[in-house]
């Protein structure tokens, strides 16, 4: 007879899993959060969309190195308990920070995330590949950036900049 010890995830958010402080006992404005967060602090946050259905949850966060931009958070979908589940790359800009209810919101319906591209944990596939971004962003609807809307995040069109980043050079 053997015996096995089922541990489940907590639902925990990422004010749950700031090991370091930095969300806790903030006045708005204070400190970080929501603009500026620790990575390690949205790993395993649950991801619902607007109907409130639950979508899963992150379990990875993918940082174009040569940017240094966010550019997808890898969502798991499906399965129980971490077994037959599906990942998907979101992309970043297709992801809204819940602060209200600590998690993150993803415009897709929980059915249509079925047909969306999605990968296996064992077979990821290579994200730098602009063929596979150009489909993941087609189906989210957000655009791929480039190292021109990097390099100049303000939108002369709609004067605003792009979400998570900030009108000013890096230098």
């Amino acid at each position: 007879m053997s015996n096995f010890i089922i541990i489940e995830e907590a639902d925990m958010s990422y004010v749950d899993r700031d090991t370091y402080g930095m969300y806790k006992g903030r006045l708005e404005g204070e400190g970080p959060g929501p603009r500026l967060m620790g990575a390690d602090t949205l790993l395993g946050n649950d991801v619902y969309n607007s109907k409130g259905e639950d979508l899963g949850d992150i379990k990875e966060i993918m940082l174009d190195m040569a940017s240094g931009r966010v550019a997808y958070a890898v969502l798991s979908f499906g399965g129980i308990m971490g077994i037959g589940d599906k990942l998907f790359a979101v992309p970043w800009d297709a992801l809204k920070l819940d602060t209200k209810n600590k998690r993150f919101t993803l415009d897709v319906d929980k059915d249509r995330l079925d047909m969306a591209p999605g990968f296996d944990k064992d077979r990821w596939p290579d994200m730098a590949d602009e063929t596979w971004s150009k489909e993941v962003h087609s189906f989210y609807g957000t655009k791929p950036y480039t190292a021109e809307s990097i390099q100049k995040p303000y939108s002369t069109e709609t004067g605003t900049t792009r979400s998570g980043e900030s009108g000013s050079t890096r230098h």
